[in-house]
């Protein structure tokens, strides 16, 4: 036999994989596989590692290693790891870790203003606080233009032998070589990619020429005249040894307080750094008059908003599903799969549709009926209205379950019950429904922990409002947990308050885990029937 021929050998099923060369092809798509992920992994770690994200590189590098090992080694304790693996480490990526990070985040001051850290915020303020007095450093000046729109000066540092050249842009200061620089007489005409305007160009930009700030390390170049420059000062300077920040100009103070500068009157420097205030979020949610409030309202609503909707969701797809159980009924398959058709749908479309239908001016509802309901102004119509959409996208989903569990159900043990005297009500109270709960109930504490977040019906219909009034937060009269949370993240009209928000997504998350747990031992009891 030649070497690196195509052999198949007959086993006990009469074939064995194909080999090339010696190699099965099972064997080069693992090799292909594990390639795959290794150039992956040093392609992401060399993301990581300049940015020091340094648990994305521990992660990347355990994951690596132990994918290596685990597909590579052929001992029999390795072949269950192989199955479980990939599954555990998607588990700790998507899942796991978001869940302990947003835990961090509900720790900290993280929003609007205080996003940066403490270094990066110092320069920041700093950087932004020019003054009004002007410096001893000046230069002969020109307004100039590049080739790609970009406007700058061209700067003449008339204190150095020869005069040294610059061009000044909102990106900072560059010296041009001297090679690089074009005289008409003793004016700069050129410098670099920069052509100097004259007084007619520099006039159709007088405006910007007037607000550009060329940064340096003594404060900002801004034009004085179109012929001469000179360099503004900060007004705030950092002492690094007493940890405090000075404005040269009044003389006040501003010490670091709660991850901002702050002065002795409460007045403090923007932006501030993201500091660790450990469980003070979850303070606020319980004691905070202005958040307690609107807060509790919006946790009733969030119960019976999901407690409702499976309810009637499950009660109407189960009374569609035994209608359309008979056997002698006519057009069943169309029927059920017209029944199907609002769950086909994307559930986004389908809520701006009822949003439009229900509009109280121009909906298609108050003007078939001639009424002029509030049914998305009105905090209770509202409420009535998620109820009615959110049930017409769930009864679908119920209805195909207890579908099938009905088929699943033999006839006879109702039959049985009719025959010891019960009657059709009955037999399906004490007989059909426990065994159709064994079934569904898993599904239903699924639904409803779905509904519990189910932000597209509440957000796409109506924006959780009306508003709840007094409220001193963005809370409405519709809002659940997860749509609250994002108005105060987002929408609060006082910048982003990211780590108040993960506070209350980490309380819900307890809360649907604990209430989950609760349901799922407590339906374990069915199975004993």
């Amino acid at each position: 036999m030649l070497p690196g021929s195509v052999t198949a050998e007959a086993s006990g099923d009469g074939q064995r994989p194909s080999r090339l060369g010696g190699l099965t092809l099972g064997l080069l798509a693992k090799v292909a596989f594990l390639a795959t992920v290794n150039a992956t992994s040093i392609w992401a770690l060399g993301q990581l590692i300049p940015e020091g994200v340094w648990l994305g590189v521990a992660f990347i590098v355990v994951s690596t290693v132990a994918i290596d090992v685990i597909y590579l080694t052929k001992a029999r304790w390795a072949i269950p790891y192989k199955y479980l693996l990939p599954g555990t480490l998607f588990l700790v990526a998507f899942q796991a870790y978001p869940v302990v990070y947003t835990a961090y985040i509900s720790t900290t001051n993280l929003g609007t203003g205080n996003i940066l850290d403490k270094d990066s915020a110092i320069e920041q303020v700093v950087s932004t606080s020019v003054g009004s007095t002007e410096s001893d450093i000046s230069y002969a000046a020109r307004a100039a233009g590049s080739d790609d729109g970009t406007l700058g000066l061209i700067l003449v540092d008339e204190t150095t032998e020869p005069p040294s050249v610059l061009v000044g842009t909102e990106e900072g200061v560059t010296e041009i070589a001297s090679e690089d620089v074009v005289y008409d007489g003793d004016r700069v005409e050129s410098a670099g990619d920069f052509t100097a305007l004259t007084l007619a160009q520099a006039a159709d930009f007088e405006q910007e020429l007037a607000a550009l700030e060329v940064p340096t390390e003594e404060g900002v170049i801004v034009l004085k005249t179109f012929s001469r420059a000179a360099v503004v000062g900060f007004r705030l300077q950092y002492d690094e040894a007493t940890d405090t920040m000075t404005d040269v100009e009044t003389g006040v103070v501003y010490r670091p307080v709660d991850g901002y500068f702050r002065a002795d009157d409460g007045t403090r420097l923007t932006p501030g750094w993201e500091i660790n205030i450990g469980f003070e979020n979850y303070r606020r949610v319980l004691t905070s008059e202005a958040i307690r409030g609107p807060f509790l309202q919006v946790f009733v609503w969030n119960w019976a908003f999901a407690a409702a909707t499976v309810a009637l969701g499950f009660a109407v797809g189960l009374l569609l599903a035994i209608s359309l159980d008979h056997p002698d009924l006519l057009g069943k398959r169309l029927y059920r799969a017209l029944l199907i058709f609002p769950y086909a749908l994307p559930s986004i479309l389908t809520v701006l549709i009822w949003q439009g239908m229900m509009n109280q001016n121009f909906g298609i509802i108050n003007k078939l009926t001639g009424l002029g309901t509030p049914w998305l102004t009105d905090p209770w119509m509202a409420r009535a209205s998620i109820l009615i959409v959110s049930t017409w996208l769930t009864f679908p989903y119920f209805f195909l379950i207890t579908t099938g569990a009905l088929q699943s159900i033999p006839k006879e043990l109702s039959e049985a019950a009719r025959v010891d005297g019960a009657s059709g009500p009955q037999a399906f109270r004490q007989v059909t429904l426990p065994l159709l709960l064994i079934a569904v109930a898993p599904l239903l504490i699924a639904s409803f922990a779905f509904n519990f977040n189910n932000f597209n019906v509440i957000y796409f219909l109506n924006r959780g409002g009306p508003p709840i009034p007094g409220a001193q937060t963005p809370a409405g009269s519709t809002d659940i947990l997860v749509s609250y949370t994002f108005r105060l993240a987002f929408e609060s009209g006082r910048g982003q308050d990211l780590a108040f928000a993960s506070a209350i997504s980490i309380l819900i998350f307890i809360h649907v885990a604990l209430f989950s747990a609760w349901t799922f031992r407590k339906t374990a009891r069915l199975e004993e029937i």
